[in-house]
C-alpha cells in the first residue's frame, strides 16, 4: 500500500483551512486538518477531518505531525484487510 498526500485548503467554518487529502492506492481515504493557532495548545497538530471506507472511526483522533497521521492510518487500513 503506498499512501500518497495532496494539499488543499477546506472550507471549515473556521481557521483551520489547511488540510492533505490522503490517498491509498489511489483512493480517497482521509481529509486531515492542521489546527490553526486559535486551538492554543493543540496548534499544529493534524485533526481526523473525515475518514473513509476502513479509515471510518468514532474517536477523530489528533496527531503531533503528519507522519504520525498517515502510520495511523496505515495500521487502520492493514488491520481491516
Amino acid at each position: 500500500m503506498t499512501l500518497r498526500l495532496q494539499p488543499v485548503q477546506v472550507a471549515t467554518g473556521s481557521y483551520d483551512t489547511e488540510g492533505q487529502l490522503v490517498f491509498a492506492d489511489g483512493f480517497l481515504v482521509a481529509v486531515l486538518i492542521r489546527l490553526s493557532d486559535d486551538h492554543d495548545d493543540l496548534a499544529g497538530m493534524w485533526f481526523l477531518e473525515a475518514g473513509f471506507g476502513r479509515v471510518v472511526t468514532m474517536e477523530l483522533p489528533l496527531f503531533a505531525d503528519l507522519d504520525k497521521a498517515q502510520n495511523w492510518i496505515e495500521q487502520r487500513l492493514a488491520h481491516a484487510a
